[in-house]
């Protein structure tokens, strides 16, 4: 029985999964990484528990969206302060950082519950080329 368990470990190692998000759609890309996040693809996979695999973007400053996007989409903060609401459109966010547009669209793709925030540590992004 201890074998069995001991099998059930090795395969249940994290892995780690390089993903390139030159030229691919923003919500497609979203959706494929929250996926290995959670570990969607596992046999093993529970909606309660993380076993998902660690995720690292390269290129982040060249992920697209389709038509008018890049000038419609908004995205909205607020400071805090009484009408302090803020809103950037997509073009702009991607030229300030586009790590924070495409961590923004992997996020809304979790669930939202606890593990959310557990999930979302185990992503890296990076704007370039990732230089070993």
């Amino acid at each position: 029985m201890e074998l069995k368990w001991q099998l059930l470990n090795l395969l249940n190692k994290m892995k780690e999964h390089t993903i390139d998000a030159k030229n691919e759609i923003l919500g497609r890309l979203a959706v494929k990484v929250a996926n290995l996040l959670r570990g969607k693809g596992k046999p093993e996979f529970v909606p309660y528990i993380d076993k998902g695999d660690k995720v690292i973007i390269i290129n982040t400053d060249k992920v697209k969206v389709t038509g008018q996007k890049a000038k419609d989409k908004i995205y909205y903060h607020h400071t805090g302060y009484p009408g302090g609401i803020k809103e950037i459109n997509f073009e702009m966010a991607m030229k300030k950082d586009s790590r924070k547009v495409v961590r923004k669209a992997v996020y809304g793709m979790l669930p939202k519950n606890k593990l959310r925030n557990q999930i979302i540590k185990k992503l890296d992004l990076y704007r370039g080329e990732l230089i070993k």
